[in-house]
């Protein structure tokens, strides 16, 4: 159902950096890429992730309440995720762990705040 999720940026080659890693842990590959914007996807069909330059020119914030889920294909690919992000700079914002019965995740937030989860469902 979703195509795409966009994330605002101040540092364009900052967070690309953090983001080719994370991706790399999770199989996924550059998509698009201009001067205003990097995507990364797992595949043709698969939904894309892209940090972009705000289009109004002013400075990218972090939304209350708004969240990316990153999809992992395991629970020890989510600790993988996780530990990548703090490792590039990132912020905890939840340990990796069960959340219920069926659901395993770590949540973080990246170089600009924005906050992201990978989780496993199964």
């Amino acid at each position: 159902m979703i195509g795409y999720v966009t994330l605002g940026t101040n540092d364009l080659a900052r967070a690309t950096k953090f983001y080719d890693q994370l991706a790399a842990v999770m199989g996924a590959k550059r998509g698009w890429e201009t001067e205003k914007y990097v995507g990364w996807t797992a595949g043709p069909d698969a939904p894309m992730l892209l940090l972009i330059k705000p289009a109004d020119g002013k400075a990218a914030t972090v939304g209350n309440g708004t969240m990316v889920a990153l999809a992992a294909t395991s629970k020890e690919q989510v600790a993988k995720i996780h530990q990548k992000a703090l490792e590039l700079g990132g912020k905890d914002e939840g340990p990796v762990g069960p959340r219920g019965e069926d659901f395993y995740a770590g949540y973080f937030r990246d170089l600009d705040g924005n906050k992201l989860c990978a989780f496993y469902s199964g």
